[in-house]
């Protein structure tokens, strides 16, 4: 339906961002952004989302909000390219949350599996279905996709950069975009999901190696961590268990420090660090028939996330000398996103034909019919 390309992208504020959103997603923003071709780029901090499962703790999410900004800029993303705004401060999306309620079914949402798993993960309930969406769950987090779409619809996003743990969303609102141009007419536009091309990039594990890095784990590196931090963080990464002596074969499926390689490794980094080596599957290769230790393979990634996030941290110190232009540029960024969302939200309003007061038609043709 659209021509336009527009990009819509965010996080939720509840902490510090981590090289696993970096390579998930940041990283493919600044490579979009400094692209160009699109109409307008929409990237959002959720704060609203956050607290429909930190309503007990909003300063948690208030404290956070400067966090991400900060990771944002570091990372790349410009505000005189991007518009970079706070959902919270954006009414129009509650109300078109409000008005979607009513196209998806509980039974829906229920199936969706980002819910689920989120539900299990934050303790709402993780003992079966009936215990996961029992009384303890808050309606404002089951509503979650919904509220997402609202975010989507509102700015008209053509393409939505994610993980791929948010694809079920995606999918969701186009499940609610299409419902709606079919029962109101052609109002909406339906996004499309954009995913890392690298497969070691759509979930990267925590250097414990397990599925995800989270923070209530301890297993990430944080774009803001020192480099002193983040040696501790790789030299104590999981690799292999049965590569317990250099000459044993060692295995790179499942170690994460291979895992990290995939994800950040490129054919000149060997040139600039370990010439002994022509790329990365020659590594592996030594590695696999035994005779490399893991020591040395840590030191190597390290010097590559060094090169990575050198840049990250100099851009971060920079931007925190001056917290008040930080939130200037949120505040600037909020009004120009409200202004699109309200567009939104007035065309959204004349399908669903609760426009009362500026449909004159409808003014006259019940004055007519009452005066008769």
């Amino acid at each position: 339906m659209a021509e336009k390309r527009i990009i819509l992208t965010g996080d939720r504020p509840t902490g510090r961002l981590h090289i696993g959103h970096y390579v998930g997603s940041l990283r493919n923003r600044v490579a979009i952004q400094n692209a160009g071709g699109f109409e307008r780029m929409f990237v959002f901090i959720a704060d609203a989302q956050a607290l429909t499962d930190n309503f007990d703790n909003p300063e948690k999410v208030r404290q956070n909000i400067i966090e991400v900004a900060l990771d944002y800029l570091s990372v790349g993303l410009d505000p005189s390219k991007v518009t970079l705004f706070i959902q919270s401060q954006i009414p129009e999306l509650t109300e078109l949350a409000f008005y979607y309620m009513n196209l998806v079914t509980v039974a829906r949402l229920q199936r969706n599996p980002t819910v689920k798993t989120e539900i299990a993960m934050r303790g709402f309930g993780a003992d079966g279905e009936e215990a996961a969406f029992g009384s303890g769950l808050p309606v404002g987090f089951f509503t979650y996709p919904i509220s997402q779409a609202a975010d989507i619809t509102a700015f008209k996003a053509t393409e939505v950069p994610v993980g791929e743990d948010q694809k079920p969303m995606i999918e969701q609102t186009v499940e609610i975009v299409r419902a709606f141009n079919r029962i109101y007419g052609e109002t909406l536009v339906e996004p499309k999901v954009v995913l890392p091309s690298n497969a070691a990039c759509l979930r990267l594990p925590g250097t414990d190696g397990k599925a995800k890095m989270s923070k209530s784990l301890g297993n990430c590196i944080y774009l803001s961590d020192t480099a002193e931090q983040m040696h501790k963080s790789v030299m104590s990464m999981y690799t292999d268990p049965l590569h317990i002596n250099v000459s044993d074969p060692g295995h790179v499926e499942g170690n994460t420090v291979f895992t990290y390689l995939d994800a950040f490794c490129r054919p000149e980094h060997f040139g600039r660090y370990w010439p002994d080596y022509a790329d990365l599957d020659e590594l592996k290769a030594h590695y696999t028939r035994g005779g490399l230790g893991d020591v040395k393979v840590k030191k190597f990634l390290e010097k590559i996330l060094n090169e990575e996030l050198d840049p990250i941290r100099a851009r971060r110190k920079e931007f925190e000398k001056d917290i008040p232009a930080v939130y200037e540029m949120l505040k600037k960024g909020s009004e120009a996103a409200r202004e699109a969302a309200a567009a939104t939200l007035d065309d959204v309003k004349r399908s669903m034909k609760i426009n009362y007061f500026e449909d004159k038609a409808l003014m006259e043709e019940q004055a007519r019919r009452f005066s008769e």
